[in-house]
């Protein structure tokens, strides 16, 4: 151990390991531990150079595809992918002075598992023998529901993860979403979105947990608990508000109250922070109050560091740095950009470092403390001590090979699908009856593998088509017509799929959405409706007489006002992974019991966003001129199941307390139906009389439970003071005496049964 340096010496504490290698290091050595490299900041020779071999009719196709995972264009990024390897990867360590470089931006994507862990070692291996100081690098990518690489598994999108309301199988995916990512090489994972999602015109709906702060968090946490207990760093994003732009669009400026932002946007971050050590956070594209959150101290410094004790470093947004300049415009030039987010506290620039690259040249002029640099750097190395990279960074390729998507992993994408499936409506024709003798399959999303945003690709998906195909067996005939295009104006398919329907005892249409087609990044909607034609499809399928079941595949709210009396059925999916099919069939043959629940509301008309389930009082009505009746058209925590849940035996101890203590709510749930099923119970709390206006109700508890027919199960909650507390008008978080209403029921407007408790 004697030849061995101070920050290379295991048995050493990290932070004196830190402050060692530190002081080994020059200027341009520690701003390159600030920057990224990869495949975004290629020239344009060195970019036609990658394509060697690729026909140029596909080459007009590939512009933006570093950013995707396309299934049909996987054979093209491989080739692109594997040039950029032989050709330049050694190029991005050196920065021409032979510098340690920080990060690699979604390097292996596009690698199997095996080639991806290779390149891994080989990366940390030059790291590590051939640099100057041997400083390892993290590798990072997406982990929205699985890692983001060629050959990961593929779990349903983060909406339905949220559907489930089931925090145990969230960590149950998160683990495996860890082992896969690390099992690859991959150190870091930019995930959760964490964005409360309380207007469904924002296309990145699909990635967040839905509209609600305490289920946001509830599932978060254990996202980040399970992909961090796997040595990975999770990256819970965007900091702050980033989803809640005027008319739905995603980052906007945002004008929006202290109380809001800590009421309803903050609380997930902050708990990810202090519950679950979230080690890392990416900051949001939008400004607020016209401060943009790449550059707003307040946010990154004083809040994230200063309150909450926020230990670990923060990313930029891909490209964010610079759009400080050229988009908000409160930079006149790359430098200023760079200086304006390391001074706030942003650490590291990704996805290629173009502004941090004049931080050498800021510091040389006195413009910024070199000081600065080393607080971020100290952030970003202790990670990597952690990580462990310093001491073993290399993992196994064959490992790499048998893990990722294995049958194990593959069966819990199954039972996700499954519990994240929503039973929106059924006047009681599905499950489908043995009477059933054939089936028209029928709609542009019924043989396609519609995944969502930031998913991987490389495995079998099962479509709804063959999930329903290897369901009907030899037993019951099944046809297939597409019908119409997901946009478009053709109605071309339509005559083929009525005529296919009128042979048919039931009609099952796979509508909705297409995630980057028609929602998702950069693809905000100002309709709700279903794209294309596919509301006229639902009216000709109708018209034949022929019972209808209508199954969305989609990441948002839909609205239906147009067609939801033709359905007798409608089942939510959202993008259900590569076992969708399956599961989707298990649903419609009864099989499987549905028990999700929606974790946004579903609007009547888009006219009426942002509608969520917690609003506060209104000064007038509630309601529209023409919109007088119930406002949403499937509530916050709606879900219908097969069978049928009894309430009963509230009980509230004790009923009368002080500030300090806890509240334990119970209640009675019986299945009093046919089936077996899963029902998501649900607490809700209303501070009747307040100092400031509080919400005409708020989620403060839920669990999922399974129960025979017959069968009842006491469902218990523990309601703390910080559960009961809020910012009063001088924005001190305080618990206030008075009454409490105790709701509980199976939606947030399915209210079963009610109680109350007070605080002296």
């Amino acid at each position: 151990m004697e030849n061995i340096k101070s920050y290379q010496n295991p048995e050493l504490p990290v932070d004196e390991r830190v402050e060692d290698l530190l002081k080994r290091m020059g200027l341009k050595e520690k701003i390159a531990q600030l920057k990224a490299s990869g495949m975004y900041n290629l020239s344009a020779k060195t970019f036609s150079d990658l394509l060697d071999g690729i026909p140029q009719v596909k080459r007009r196709e590939l512009e933006g595809l570093f950013m995707q995972s396309l299934n049909q264009k996987t054979s093209i990024m491989q080739v692109a992918a594997t040039n950029y390897w032989k050709k330049y990867w050694k190029e991005s360590f050196t920065d021409n002075e032979d510098c340690e470089l920080g990060q690699f931006s979604a390097a292996l994507r596009h690698f199997s598992p095996g080639d991806s862990a290779a390149f891994s070692n080989e990366i940390q291996k030059f790291a590590l023998e051939q640099t100057h100081l041997g400083i390892p690098l993290i590798i990072h990518d997406e982990c929205l529901h699985g890692c983001a690489g060629n050959g990961c598994t593929i779990f349903p999108q983060a909406i339905a993860l949220a559907s489930s309301w089931d925090p145990e199988l969230m960590s149950e995916v998160s683990t495996v979403i860890g082992k896969e990512t690390k099992a690859r090489g991959v150190n870091q994972g930019l995930a959760p979105t964490m964005n409360i999602a309380r207007d469904p015109r924002c296309g990145r709906t699909e990635e967040t947990y839905g509209e609600d702060p305490y289920l946001t968090t509830a599932m978060a946490v254990s996202f980040v608990r399970g992909v961090q207990d796997q040595k990975v760093i999770a990256t819970p994003k965007h900091f702050a508000a980033n989803f809640v732009g005027d008319g739905g669009r995603d980052s906007t400026s945002i004008d929006i109250s202290e109380r809001t932002l800590r009421e309803i946007y903050f609380p997930a971050f902050k708990a990810c922070i202090e519950e679950a050590n979230a080690l890392s956070v990416m900051a949001a594209y939008n400004s607020i109050e016209g401060s943009p959150c790449h550059c707003n101290r307040r946010l990154l410094t004083d809040i994230l560091r200063g309150e909450w004790g926020f230990e670990g470093f923060v990313v930029s947004d891909y490209h964010a740095v610079l759009r400080l300049k050229v988009l908000h415009n409160i930079a006149d030039t790359n430098a200023e950009a760079a200086k304006r987010a390391l001074e706030a506290g942003m650490d590291i620039e990704l996805p290629a470092s173009v502004c941090y690259d004049e931080l050498f040249g800021l510091v040389e002029k006195g413009e910024l403390s070199e000081e600065v640099i080393n607080i971020s750097v100290r952030r970003f190395l202790k990670a990597k001590y952690w990580l462990g990279l310093f001491d073993d960074p290399y993992v196994d390729p064959e490992y790499a090979e048998m893990i990722c998507d294995c049958e194990e992993h593959r069966m819990l994408a199954l039972k996700t699908a499954r519990k994240s499936i929503v039973l929106l409506k059924n006047d009681g024709i599905l499950p489908f009856t043995r009477k059933v003798s054939s089936i028209a399959v029928i709609g542009p999303n019924a043989d396609e593998a519609r995944l969502g945003g930031y998913g991987s690709y490389g495995v079998d998906v099962v479509t709804p088509l063959e999930g329903i195909r290897k369901k009907a067996g030899d037993t019951i005939d099944v046809y297939f017509a597409e019908g119409c295009r997901l946009t478009g104006n053709s109605k071309e398919g339509f005559e083929e799929a009525v005529s296919v329907v009128k042979k048919s005892d039931i009609a099952v249409l796979f509508l909705g959405n297409s995630s980057p087609e028609t929602e998702g990044e950069q693809r905000d909607r100002c309709s709700l409706d279903l794209p294309g034609v596919q509301e006229e499809l639902i009216k000709e399928i109708s018209d034949t007489g022929t019972p209808v079941i209508v199954v969305l595949i989609n990441g948002s709210a839909v609205t239906m006002e147009k067609w939801i009396y033709k359905a007798r059925a409608i089942v939510e999916a959202w993008y259900p992974g590569e076992e969708g099919g399956t599961a989707i069939s298990d649903v419609l043959f009864g099989d499987y019991n549905p028990g999700g629940k929606l974790p946004i509301t579903f609007p009547k008309t888009v006219g009426q966003l942002p509608l969520y389930y917690n609003p506060k009082p209104t000064g007038r009505v509630e309601s529209y001129v023409d919109l007088r009746e119930d406002q949403a058209l499937f509530p916050f925590g709606h879900g219908l199941s097969y069978t049928e849940f009894e309430y009963s035996n509230l009980q509230i101890n004790p009923k009368v307390t002080d500030p300090e203590q806890n509240i334990n709510i119970s209640v009675e749930v019986k299945n009093t139906g046919k089936y077996t099923g899963d029902e998501v119970v649900q607490l809700y709390i209303h501070d009747v009389t307040a100092s400031v206006a509080r919400p005409v109700k708020e989620l403060k508890g839920f669990r999922r439970i399974a129960l025979d027919p017959g069968k009842k199960e006491t469902v218990s909650f523990t309601v703390t003071p910080e559960d009961l507390s809020f910012y009063d008008i001088d924005m001190n978080f305080i618990t206030e005496p008075g009454s409490f209403e105790v709701m509980v029921g199976s939606s947030s407007e399915d209210i079963r049964i009610e109680g109350s408790f007070e605080i002296t």
